[in-house]
C-alpha cells in the first residue's frame, strides 16, 4: 500500500510547514476542496518545490455535464498533478468523455472515480441512491472501470468486492483511515491499516492522525513502518 496525506490546515503556510516536515517521505500528498479554492495553483508549485517527488492527487470530486468534465480534466492535467478525481454519478459517458480528451495529451494523470463518500453510512447513502452502499459502489466502480478510468475512491470494505468485478490492477483509494484505531470523527465507514492491507487497497489516504499530531513525521514513520504497509 501506498501513504496519502490529506493537506486540510486552515492556512498555506501551516500546510507548506507540513509538507517541509515530510519532505523525506516517498508519499501523496491530497490537495482537496478548501486548500485548492484558497492557494489554487501554487500550491501544487509549492509542494513540488519542496519535494519533486511527491506525488499530487488533486481531489475535487468533478461532476458535471460531459464536455464540461472534459474541459476541467484538460485544465488539471496541464498542471502536472499526477492524479484527481471525478463522481462516478455522473455516468458513463462523462467518464468516458474525459478520458477521450486526455488520451490526445502527452502525460496524463491518473483519472479515479468516487463510488460513496466515506461519510455516508446505508441509510443516508440510501435516502439518495436508493440502493445498499456495496452494491451500488460494485455498479459505480464497473461503469468507471468500462469508461477507462484507472481506479476508484472507495471505503476500504469495498475495495477487494470492486476488484473481483473489474481487474487486481484497478487501484483503490480509500479516505477514512485511522491508522491504529483513532476517532472517526465525520466519517462512517472507516478502516485501520490491517483491514486496508486484507481489504487489498491499493492508496490509503490519512488526514486528521498525521496533520493534527504533535509529530506528524513520526506518525507518518510509524505508518510507512507497519508490516500492513509492506509489499508481501
Amino acid at each position: 500500500m501506498e501513504l496519502c496525506v490529506a493537506l486540510d490546515k486552515p492556512e498555506m503556510e501551516q500546510t507548506l510547514a507540513l509538507a517541509r516536515e515530510l519532505r523525506e517521505f516517498d508519499i501523496w500528498m491530497k490537495v482537496g476542496f478548501r486548500s485548492f479554492i484558497r492557494d489554487g495553483r501554487n500550491l501544487i508549485d509549492e509542494l513540488k518545490a519542496i519535494n519533486p517527488g511527491f506525488k499530487i492527487f488533486l481531489d475535487l470530486k468533478l461532476y458535471d455535464i460531459p464536455n464540461t468534465m472534459a474541459d476541467a480534466a484538460e485544465e488539471i492535467a496541464k498542471m502536472g498533478v499526477d492524479m484527481f478525481n471525478v463522481h462516478a454519478s455522473s455516468g458513463e459517458k462523462a467518464m468516458k468523455t474525459v478520458m477521450q480528451r486526455l488520451g490526445g495529451l502527452d502525460r496524463r494523470p491518473l483519472v479515479l472515480a468516487v463510488t460513496a463518500l466515506t461519510s455516508f453510512d446505508n441509510e443516508s447513502f440510501g435516502y439518495i441512491y436508493n440502493e445498499n452502499i456495496a452494491q451500488k459502489a460494485d455498479r459505480f466502480a464497473k461503469d468507471s472501470f468500462d469508461a477507462g478510468l484507472d481506479g476508484v475512491v472507495c471505503s476500504a470494505f469495498e475495495s477487494a468486492s470492486i476488484k473481483n468485478i473489474t481487474s487486481e490492477n484497478f487501484l483503490t483509494l480509500t479516505p477514512g483511515i485511522r491508522p491504529f484505531g483513532e476517532d472517526a470523527g465525520d466519517q462512517a465507514r472507516v478502516a485501520d491499516l490491517a483491514v486496508a492491507k486484507s481489504e487489498e487497497v491499493d492508496i490509503i489516504v490519512v488526514g486528521r492522525p498525521i496533520y493534527k499530531a504533535d509529530n506528524p513525521k513520526a506518525v507518518v514513520e510509524k505508518i510507512l513502518g507497519d508490516s500492513s504497509m509492506q509489499t508481501a
